[in-house]
């Protein structure tokens, strides 16, 4: 799967890359569009893997599809989409700093190891390998997930021969939880505020991306037809949430 990726400081949702491989995050005001099924943290034009999420009209396993990134939201781009906490909490909870070491999703059984995600040359978010189906990408250089921000995380929907670790994303609803395990030892557990699905070519860079004064993420991969001409998916799936 495919997600539009952050741009650095100054990602999900989507770029356009050659499926295979996932996209990395951006900064955590100027992401860009992913498509990694995956991540991903991604995201953004990424080059990527294979990202066909299940129950789209594009077959199984497609050719590997581009990831695709829009474009990074400027740095003092205000935050159009943080809802308001549902449980009451204080705005500013958050954790420090710490790298994510395993996202564990446990209503559709994702249990996978990240690995850093950066900005390429030119200016889209690099994909997670897509070698590996079971791994997701974080934009290194933005928010971790937990600290105050926005937490980019990407990862595939497919590659060329099967489903990947997003491959059933779509199916999370708001209210479900997810948590991410982090070198520090501690676990950020976050909260599924929508799950909502955007064309790439109308990507809402600034509402996937833009700064938040609470500790948020968002897991991104690709969703919608796979265009065999473009080698792509046509949108992104965005899961947002916050952390409890």
């Amino acid at each position: 799967m495919a997600v539009p990726p952050p741009s650095s400081p100054s990602p999900s949702d989507p770029s356009g890359g050659e499926p295979g491989s996932a996209e990395e995050g951006t900064s955590r005001t100027g992401l860009m569009m992913i498509c990694a099924s995956v991540a991903v943290v991604v995201a953004l034009g990424l080059a990527g893997g294979n990202d066909a999420p299940a129950g789209t009209a594009s077959p199984p396993h497609a050719p590997p599809a581009a990831l695709s990134v829009p474009a990074t939201p400027a740095p003092d781009a205000p935050d159009a989409q943080a809802p308001p906490a549902p449980d009451g909490r204080p705005v500013g909870k958050h954790l420090p700093r710490s790298r994510p070491v395993r996202l564990l999703i446990p209503k559709i059984a994702v249990d996978a190891p990240f690995t850093d995600l950066s900005i390429g040359p030119s200016g889209r978010l690099n994909p997670p390998p897509a070698s590996d189906v079971n791994l997701v990408g974080w934009h290194a250089k933005g928010a971790s997930p937990g600290e105050t921000g926005t937490a980019i995380i990407a990862g595939h929907v497919d590659t060329k021969t099967s489903p990947a670790v997003f491959a059933r994303l779509s199916e999370l609803t708001k209210g479900d939880l997810f948590h991410v395990l982090r070198a520090d030892g501690t676990r950020a557990s976050f909260r599924v505020d929508s799950v909502e699905t955007f064309a790439k070519d109308a990507f809402p860079s600034e509402r996937v991306y833009g700064d938040t004064a609470q500790a948020q993420a968002r897991l991104i991969t690709c969703a919608g037809d796979y265009d065999r001409q473009v080698k792509d998916y046509t949108d992104n799936l965005v899961v947002f949430a916050h952390l409890v």
